[in-house]
């Protein structure tokens, strides 16, 4: 860090992109002293500007269109988003002079929503019924039909999209660990985050497992993660990177979102709760290890959700 009296250099000039990456990896204490020997951490990607980790992919796609020359001043950045990329875009596009277009299921709740207008975006809502696979059919049909207008970020098929966490968070992962690292586990939405941080835990250790987490059914409240099964395959995702699939029921990762708020004091989405109840899966067989999930966003964008207000009623949720 530079000395607050060091006159002889001019000082660094920050704007809101050079604060993405280089989040705190946290120690989960009162969620991993129920597994002796195994230590739990958690990548808090909350902490960047945009609120998620979504904003490291985010702005790799942007910077790798601007270098092929895909997007320049008069184009609109345009994808299918769950939220949080989209959120990512609509930031990112106000700082640096880019209309956004987003195609969303109309079902994204409404925190999610009010962001994205905040930041001047233009919301395309889509059926729900097919969730983001239906968002990502009408952003492929806008692009085909306006190539000149649009520039497709395309974040399930773009691999800017999970070489930003190869070449970001998975060597912070790393380093953060002191190469203790013995699991990693994600949630698979548009696989960026698993691809591009297994690929470098390999790289570092051929002996890292690499865990992906999905929802246990086709009709879930995990928002941003996909059934494989029933969906859109990523073009980015390759089944070869991991070691073991899981899936994770929303009630109970509900159940984790809540304890995690209660005991840890870290307030943090759906998604991050089902990585961390899969976390602690792993762990329960384990007689030591270093386990690392990630807190993909912060649960400010679910507070109208409404798991928050009680325990899971008899039989669950109706989602």
């Amino acid at each position: 860090m530079q000395a607050l009296d060091d006159t002889s250099v001019a000082p660094r000039q920050a704007d809101v992109l050079s604060h993405i990456g280089n989040t705190p990896l946290l120690r989960l204490r009162a969620i991993d002293r129920e597994y002796p020997g195994v230590e739990i951490f958690a990548k808090a990607e909350y902490f960047n500007p945009g609120g998620s980790v979504k904003d490291r992919p985010a702005l790799n796609m942007i910077r790798e269109g601007e270098r092929l020359g895909l997007l320049h001043p008069g184009k609109t950045i345009l994808d299918a988003t769950s939220g949080n990329t989209g959120i990512a875009f609509a930031m990112l596009g106000a700082a640096l002079g880019y209309p956004v277009t987003l195609c969303m299921p109309s079902n994204a709740n409404q925190e999610r929503k009010r962001i994205l207008r905040a930041y001047g975006a233009e919301i395309l809502l889509t059926d729900p019924a097919e969730s983001s696979d239906g968002a990502i059919r009408v952003a492929r049909r806008l692009s085909a039909e306006s190539p000149e207008r649009y520039f497709y970020a395309d974040q399930y098929s773009n691999p800017a999209n999970w070489r930003a966490h190869y070449d970001g968070t998975g060597p912070e992962i790393w380093r953060q660990t002191g190469g203790r690292v013995t699991h990693f586990v994600s949630g698979l939405g548009t696989t960026g985050t698993v691809m591009g941080v297994g690929r470098r835990l390999k790289v570092y250790n051929p002996g890292v497992r690499i865990h992906a987490v999905q929802p246990d059914s086709p009709f879930h409240g995990l928002e941003g993660l996909k059934h494989l099964e029933t969906a859109l395959v990523p073009a980015i995702y390759d089944p070869s990177v991991i070691d073991a699939q899981m899936e994770i029921n929303t009630e109970d990762a509900y159940d984790m979102v809540r304890r995690l708020a209660r005991e840890e004091g870290l307030l943090v989405g759906i998604s991050a709760g089902a990585g961390v109840l899969a976390a602690t899966q792993i762990a329960s067989t384990l007689n030591e290890g270093v386990v690392v999930c990630v807190l993909c966003d912060g649960g400010d964008r679910y507070l109208s959700e409404r798991f928050w207000e009680s325990e899971v009623p008899p039989g669950g949720w109706h989602i």
